[in-house]
Order: structure tokens, then C-alpha cells, then sequence
């Protein structure tokens, strides 16, 4: 089923210099339960896109369309609800004057779910659910790790109940051992919650490991999407090529494969 549908969906900057345009006649759709990765270097498009599903940006032409209704600029508190964000920078995403607990608490007094009186109930099974201890809700984000504090920004986003999570770069400001770990907890949460990703991020070494499907974008325009095996093993753009060739090589089959593409085979 589909979850997600954008439909010529276009955002056009006006500058001095004249009209920038960000995203060109866009249309995929993301279907309930998978992990879409939109991918491409700086200035493709990526964030526009995502600020766009999100609702922070409007999109100059086009349709966005959620489990089958439109949504408009303006936006109910259920429907920005079921699509939540979570940023790239955990710690300037998390407000420091705030307890990690006051933080993940913000988005069920905002949407006012469940009793006040449950509701601290539920930050610590929010925390629970992404691996860290309940009382750690008393926390300021500057003591934990960075892998601690990007689990408090899945779990702030889980306490929403979403069905869609957007993902950008949710991975890149860690370490490559953090990052694992992050992305294993990742797909756990999406199977155990049934839950729909789009994952915004440059690096395809990250999307062999939790993307179903690909979308490449260059210039604000898709140029290619397709099933993730299908993308690493026979790309059909140039660009897509380009990228995948960027990519660290881990073993023989690898270097291999590069080589190959390399060569136009």
C-alpha cells in the first residue's frame, strides 16, 4: 500500500541573481512498512524534499499525498503528528536548558496524547524502546554520548506515534561503531513498529544496510530509483555510477564490481 505519493512535486527559490530551482518535477511514491533512501551529493535536493514531506517548506507546484489525502500547507495536528523528524545533529537538536525526559515529553503535551498523568510513563518506555534506561530522563543532553543522544531523538519521534519517520543523515555525526549500532536499532524498530522510513543521506555505504529501495538524485531532479540490490549491482545513470564508485571497498567483489562500472559493463 502506499503511504507516501508525491506527484510533480517542484520548489522553486527566488534570489537575486534570479529563480533557483531546488526541485524539479519530482513524482515516487514510498509504500507503508519500507525504508526509501533518497540519495545524492550537497544541493541535489535531498533536504528540500524532506523540509517539503515535512511541511516546513511548501512546494511551489505539486502534490503531496499521505495515507490517500492531500496535504495542504496548513496542516492538522494529526497529520504532522504521523510524520516526525529526526535530525542529523543530535545535540543541537536536543534543547540543553531541557531534560533528555522534558524533551521526549514535549511532542505527547504538544499533541496532547494519553493522560498528563501517564505521560512520564510513556517518555520511559520511549526510552526503553531505543535501548536506554528510564531514569536517564533526568539527564542534560551534554552528559550522554552521541549515540545516546541520537537514540533520544528516535525515541522523542517514537513517543509521537508516527507511521513515517524522516531520516536525515541520522547516522553521519557518528562514529562508524556508534553508527552501526544505530542503524541495527533502526531496523529493529521499523519491523517491531511497523514503521515507514525515508532516509535522506550521501553515504551509500550507509544504505546498503537498511535501504529497500533507492532514489538518486542530482540537481533536484530523480534520475534514478530502483530496488537497492538492483542500484549497487547494475546502476543505470551515470551519476548513480559516479556515486556508487565513491564508495569505500570492503572486499574483492567489491573492487570488482567497481571496476566494472567503471568501465560501462
Amino acid at each position: 500500500m502506499t503511504l507516501l505519493a508525491l506527484n510533480g512535486l517542484t520548489k522553486t527559490f527566488e534570489t537575486p541573481t534570479g529563480p533557483v530551482h531546488a526541485v524539479s518535477d519530482v513524482s515516487l511514491n514510498v509504500q507503508a512498512g519500507e525504508c526509501l533512501a533518497i540519495v545524492g551529493e550537497s544541493g541535489s535536493g535531498k533536504t528540500t524534499i524532506a523540509n517539503m514531506i515535512l511541511g516546513i517548506l511548501a512546494a511551489t507546484s505539486g502534490e503531496i499525498a499521505f495515507d490517500r489525502q492531500t496535504l495542504s500547507a496548513k496542516r492538522s495536528a494529526k497529520q504532522r503528528r504521523r510524520i516526525q523528524l529526526v535530525q542529523q545533529n543530535p545535540l543541537t537538536s536536543l534543547n540543553p536548558k531541557r531534560s533528555i525526559g522534558a524533551s521526549v515529553r514535549l511532542g505527547l503535551d504538544v499533541y496532547d496524547i494519553g493522560k498528563k498523568s501517564g505521560r512520564w510513563t510513556a517518555v520511559e518506555a520511549a526510552l526503553d524502546a531505543v535501548g536506554l534506561p528510564g531514569n536517564m530522563r533526568t539527564r542534560a543532553p551534554a552528559s550522554l554520548s552521541g549515540g545516546q543522544r541520537q537514540r533520544v531523538s528516535i525515541a522523542r519521534a517514537l513517543a509521537c506515534d508516527p507511521r513515517l519517520l524522516v531520516l536525515d543523515e541520522p547516522t553521519s555525526a557518528l562514529d562508524v561503531l556508534v553508527q552501526a549500532r544505530v542503524l541495527l536499532l533502526l531496523n529493529d524498530l521499523r519491523a517491531k513498529h511497523g514503521l515507514t522510513y525515508i532516509f535522506i543521506t550521501h553515504d551509500l555505504a550507509v544504505v546498503r544496510n537498511v535501504a529497500d529501495r533507492v532514489a538518486v538524485f542530482q540537481s533536484g531532479q530523480l534520475v534514478e530509483l530502483g530496488e537497492t540490490s538492483q542500484i549497487f549491482s547494475a546502476p543505470k545513470a551515470a551519476y548513480t555510477r559516479q556515486l556508487i564508485g565513491a564508495v569505500p571497498v570492503v572486499d574483492a567483489a567489491e573492487l570488482n564490481l567497481r571496476n566494472k562500472l567503471a568501465e560501462g559493463v
